[in-house]
């Protein structure tokens, strides 16, 4: 079929309600970066690459950078119901459309697993002793069974919701960055400013430039999340503007938040101590501002919030549109009157659940392996994405170059660095010990997809 014969979701009747206004999609755009492997996960990359740990968020931005531009290219032409899986499926086939579904649909599930059991350790140390006999997995099934709530309610109270978490992480970063450069230029009383600790300690580069790339690999996960945002185009009121701005502000976001506050870290807290295992909350403290880990755990805690939310939103409108497509059992692509996919989101969050019983009972195996495994096969959708571009920015210049409201730079030529920098980071993790289970459980992951897509094909063709 010719892509001038195809209509976006922008211009068709979806079901959808496109209530999500540009203030929405441009907080969602903003705080989808900002995770809570920022604030938490961060100081083990550090601990681990010194100083030059801003070089490793620094490649792997570079790579999250031209998968987003990649996606504003696609998603601004064709604003579609599940975003970038439409995009595979349309210039990669049936098989990588149903795998970059159903892979980018475990990713989220995990997320929400996890994240649900991150804040639930946070609520117990904070209110373990004001009610003892609140156990960690009622904690854990409350602030799950809370989020699907919200986004049973309407795309608009999902959207809100984000937008005030978005908000107040994006506020706390910009902030920290304002803190931070005030001391490093010597400007805070009674903290020496400077670069020197960026020497300090061994050097800029401790322990070489081995840990450095490994500290990329580590930190890919970290970034996953800002590509929601194309997810929700299909219902926002102006999909194509909303996702040219987002996208376009892809690059500063990622400089400053991520890379500029980890220069900022290092400059202030020597990346060898023990502090390091909380980086935001020891600068804080460093600086003898009072209540600083009290602060920045709400910080955490608006993160968790923001991925557990963003996770169900996700989850759902991938399935729908996988049930759309034929992928999934047709009764998860019903709305309600409200524009609300109620079965796929009460389906997501089933399986959210069973992830979240998983960790009470086989924390150590099933559960560990479902956390392990879902970073690698969030990083096959992204190669997935960069072959689709490759293919369809071809066709659209051939069929229908209006539609190419956003161009990736360069084309085709930093698209293929980016293909090669992912499986670069396949490649690196299958001889980096750490990363060698995450590596194996996401190939056994998409294995099972694999074989699920051909049941599944099986069925249908088996069908009168």
């Amino acid at each position: 079929m010719s892509l001038q014969q195809l209509p976006s979701d922008a211009h068709s009747e979806t079901g959808l309600h496109r209530s999500l206004k540009e203030r929405h999609m441009r907080m969602i755009a903003l705080g989808g970066v900002i995770g809570a492997g920022l604030f938490v996960g961060s100081g083990v990359v550090v601990q681990a690459t010194g100083p030059a740990a801003v070089f490793s968020f620094a490649l792997t931005g570079l790579l999250v950078v031209l998968v987003m531009r990649m996606l504003g290219e696609m998603a601004s032409a064709f604003p579609a119901v599940g975003g970038f899986y439409e995009y595979n499926r349309l210039a990669l086939g049936e098989f990588a459309g149903f795998m970059t579904g159903w892979m980018y649909w475990y990713f989220w599930i995990i997320v929400v697993a996890f994240e649900a059991v991150a804040g639930s350790k946070l609520l117990v140390g904070w209110f373990g002793s004001v009610w003892p006999t609140v156990q960690p997995w009622q904690y854990t099934l409350g602030l799950t069974s809370l989020f699907t709530v919200v986004n049973l309610l309407s795309v608009r109270a999902w959207g809100e919701a984000e937008y005030w978490f978005a908000s107040i992480k994006v506020a706390a970063i910009a902030i920290f960055l304002l803190v931070g450069v005030t001391v490093v230029l010597g400007l805070w009383h009674g903290v020496p400013g400077g670069f020197h600790l960026l020497t300090d300690n061994g050097g800029f580069l401790p322990k070489g430039l081995g840990p450095v790339l490994t500290g990329a690999v580590a930190a890919t996960g970290f970034y996953f999340g800002s590509e929601i945002v194309t997810v929700a185009a299909a219902e926002s009121a102006e999909p194509e503007r909303a996702i040219a701005r987002a996208t376009q502000s892809v690059v500063s976001r990622v400089l400053v938040f991520y890379v500029g506050s980890i220069f900022l870290v290092v400059c202030i807290v020597p990346w060898n101590t023990a502090g390091m295992a909380t980086p935001y909350v020891s600068v804080l403290d460093a600086l003898h501002i009072p209540y600083a880990g009290t602060a920045m755990g709400i910080v955490i805690l608006t993160a968790v919030l923001s991925c557990l939310n963003s996770g169900v939103f996700a989850s759902s409108r991938m399935m729908m549109a996988l049930a759309r497509r034929g992928d999934a059992p047709r009764l998860f692509a019903k709305l309600d009157s409200r524009g609300v996919p109620i079965a796929a989101i009460f389906a997501s969050m089933t399986f959210a659940f069973v992830a979240v019983f998983m960790n009470y009972l086989s924390p150590d195996k099933v559960f560990k392996f479902l956390v392990d495994s879902y970073g690698t096969v969030a990083l096959f959708v992204y190669v997935l994405i960069a072959f689709a571009e490759l293919g369809l920015r071809r066709r659209m210049e051939r069929e229908c170059p209006e539609r190419l409201r956003v161009r990736m730079w360069c084309f085709p030529w930093l698209t293929l660095i980016a293909i090669a920098m992912m499986f670069s980071i396949l490649g690196a993790m299958a001889f980096i010990a750490d990363q060698q289970k995450p590596l194996l459980f996401g190939v056994i992951s998409a294995l099972v997809m694999a074989l699920g897509y051909l049941a599944f094909r099986r069925g249908r063709s088996s069908r009168p």
